[in-house]
C-alpha cells in the first residue's frame, strides 16, 4: 500500500472515530491544556469546541493563535495529536448543531448564556494512530508475547488537512 493512500485512510479513520471521542485537551497560545470535548466536521475541515468567554480557548481564539488538541481514546481507538489555527465564530447554526446537555451543564443560562462561545479548530496536521481494539488488539498482544516481535495494532500516519 503506498504511503498516500495509508495517510487517506488514517485521515478518515480519525474523522470517523473522533466522532465518538468525548473529550480531549486542547491547548492553544502556550496556556496549559484543558479537557474539551470535540465535535468533528471533516466537511469543513473543522474541529469544534463550546468553551467560555475568558477561557484559554476563547482567549487564543480571539487572537487566531494555533492550538493543539490531544486525544487518547482507547474506547473510540484514536490517539492523536492535532494541530491547527483556532478562531472564534458566531456560526449560531453550529452552535445549536452541536449544542448538548452535557454543554448546557456548564452554563447558568443554557445556550442563551452570554458566556457561550464556540470556538473552530482548523488542524493542518496531526500525527494519529488508529487501531481496531476488540479481539484483534487482544490477538496481537498475546500472538506478540508468544512469538516475539510487536504487536500490530493498527495504522499510524502523520498526516496533513
Amino acid at each position: 500500500m503506498s504511503t498516500d493512500v495509508k495517510t487517506s485512510d488514517v485521515r478518515k479513520a480519525f474523522w470517523k472515530r473522533l466522532d465518538d471521542v468525548r473529550a480531549g485537551l486542547l491547548a492553544a497560545d502556550g496556556e496549559r491544556p484543558v479537557p474539551m470535548s470535540p465535535h468533528a466536521d471533516p466537511d469543513e475541515n473543522a474541529i469544534w469546541f463550546i468553551t467560555a468567554r475568558g477561557s484559554a480557548a476563547d482567549r487564543a481564539a480571539h487572537s487566531g493563535g494555533e492550538a493543539s488538541f490531544h486525544v487518547a481514546d482507547s474506547k473510540a481507538n484514536v490517539f492523536a495529536n492535532v494541530f491547527g489555527k483556532i478562531d472564534i465564530s458566531d456560526d449560531s447554526k453550529k452552535l445549536d448543531e452541536i449544542w448538548s446537555a452535557v454543554a448546557g451543564a456548564w452554563f447558568e443560562n443554557g445556550r442563551d448564556d452570554e458566556s457561550v462561545r464556540l470556538v473552530k479548530m482548523t488542524p493542518h496536521d496531526a500525527e494519529v494512530w488508529a487501531g481496531d481494539g476488540g479481539a484483534s488488539f487482544l490477538y496481537e498482544i498475546a500472538r506478540a508475547n508468544v512469538k516475539g516481535g510487536t504487536p500490530d495494532v493498527g495504522e499510524h500516519a502523520r498526516v496533513t488537512f
